[in-house]
């Protein structure tokens, strides 16, 4: 439907594939977050490793899913948070191999991971400024730190995969043709460890974190839904739909 799902030696694969570039509706973060909970529940599962499909990673959210009926969103945020939550809460580690473009929802996903391996040509951003919405700088935030994320939110622009590995907020970057076997390599090496040492490791780290990303990431998603519901919002998204610059207060 929106992902595709195989394990192989402990290793579980979630593959999103929802051309043409990963957009996913509200329904389709719901299904994220039900299939990675899925998986965090079965012992059998050592590593969860999320990929994709296609040109890249994710494009976030369906922004013309929106545009045609505003009221999804509050499902599009409980889909979100409930998505990103169930990555960070996953009893084992979860890794992100990230190609191509990574933006909005797709920064959720890769912050709120335990590890996030890029390829050379993947660049990461959350262009939300520029649709009529806000989210994910809390993850964001776990990547590369408060002062490249406020610039990125601000301006909307995006960052490179060479500097996100930079700022310390991926493993490694590798060629795109490599990106999927770096990934499983890394995620072979935790999977040969003690099952439960892994588990045990994952929830003492989730503990130690001196920011809270859900309670942090539901706090923002208040003012996400404020802007959601005002003017610029609306004339944000009919810009990006209408492919045109948008035209805020005294520029209409």
């Amino acid at each position: 439907m929106y992902v595709d799902v195989s394990t192989q030696n402990g290793i579980a694969e979630v593959v999103l594939n929802h051309p043409p570039v990963n957009a996913l509706p509200a329904a389709g973060w719901s299904h994220l977050a039900e299939v990675v909970s899925s998986l965090g529940r079965d012992e059998a599962v050592r590593v969860v490793l999320i990929a994709a499909e296609g040109r890249g990673f994710c494009a976030g959210v369906d922004v013309k899913e929106l545009a045609r009926d505003g009221s999804l969103i509050a499902a599009v945020n409980r889909g979100c948070y409930d998505a990103f939550a169930a990555i960070y809460d996953c009893p084992v580690p979860v890794i992100s191999a990230v190609h191509g473009f990574c933006l909005g929802g797709g920064i959720g996903i890769a912050g709120s991971s335990d590890l996030a391996i890029a390829s050379e040509e993947a660049s990461f951003g959350l262009p939300e400024i520029d649709r009529g919405a806000l989210g994910a700088a809390t993850h964001l935030m776990r990547l590369f730190g408060m002062q490249k994320t406020r610039r990125m939110l601000y301006t909307g622009e995006p960052i490179s995969a060479q500097e996100a590995w930079r700022l310390g907020g991926i493993e490694a970057v590798v060629k795109r043709t490599e990106l999927r076997a770096a990934a499983r390599d890394l995620a072979a090496k935790i999977a040969a460890k003690s099952p439960k040492a892994m588990r045990l490791a994952k929830w003492s780290l989730n503990g130690i974190e001196l920011l809270d990303p859900k309670k942090s990431y539901r706090f923002e998603q208040g003012f996400t839904f404020e802007l959601y519901t005002s003017p610029d919002s609306q004339e944000a998204r009919d810009a990006f739909v209408e492919k045109r610059e948008a035209r805020f207060g005294d520029e209409k």
